[in-house]
């Protein structure tokens, strides 16, 4: 078995020596403009300053280039993409399972359940499902599948209709809404 190498990674500008243009248009860390200068000099002003210097814009003709401290950048872009992915929801589907023969204290213990993964911001995914001798009598699961939803219009809003398979039914629900969610 051969051994794969992972693809170098691409960079996102090229900095100090991987430059190769002959003159570049120069912005200092301040963002102040200090013209077109060469290569050279440009890398001098770079290292008297302690400084990299980084291809901005390689588009343009001369490119933009800005004297930075390179760790640092990178560091902050990372820390603002963490930021941006802290602040988005994540929505999971949760999934309860019912059969025709579930007692009534079952059905509330797991409407309950459906209440919590409501309130946390979750869809939830309900199966109603015949197992062994059920199958023989189909009618169960649409005698089921009427009683659950009954019940779940008053907690929740439907946002698939109940998708009937052979042996199974599902039904896919969110919170209602209007109503504030609990991590907001």
């Amino acid at each position: 078995m051969k051994f794969k190498r992972p693809k170098p990674k691409k960079k996102l500008h090229l900095i100090n020596d991987e430059i190769r243009s002959p003159e570049i248009r120069l912005v200092d860390e301040e963002k102040k403009q200090l013209g077109i200068v060469t290569i050279d000099r440009a890398l001098e002003i770079a290292q008297e300053r302690d400084l990299d210097l980084v291809a901005i814009s390689t588009k343009t003709e001369p490119p933009v280039c800005r004297l930075m401290d390179y760790g640092k950048f990178l560091y902050s872009l990372q820390k603002k993409a963490h930021e941006a992915q802290k602040s988005q929801r994540k929505i999971q589907i949760k999934e309860i399972k019912f059969t025709p023969v579930i007692g009534e204290h079952d059905v509330d213990v797991k409407l309950k359940k459906i209440k919590e993964f409501l309130d946390e911001g979750n869809k939830v995914k309900v199966t109603i499902w015949l197992k062994g001798r059920q199958k023989r009598r189909p009618e169960l699961l649409d005698e089921m599948t009427d009683r659950i939803m009954k019940i779940l219009v008053d907690i929740a809003e439907i946002e698939a209709a109940p998708k009937k398979e052979k042996w199974n039914c599902h039904i896919l629900i969110g919170k209602k809404r209007g109503e504030k969610d609990a991590k907001t």
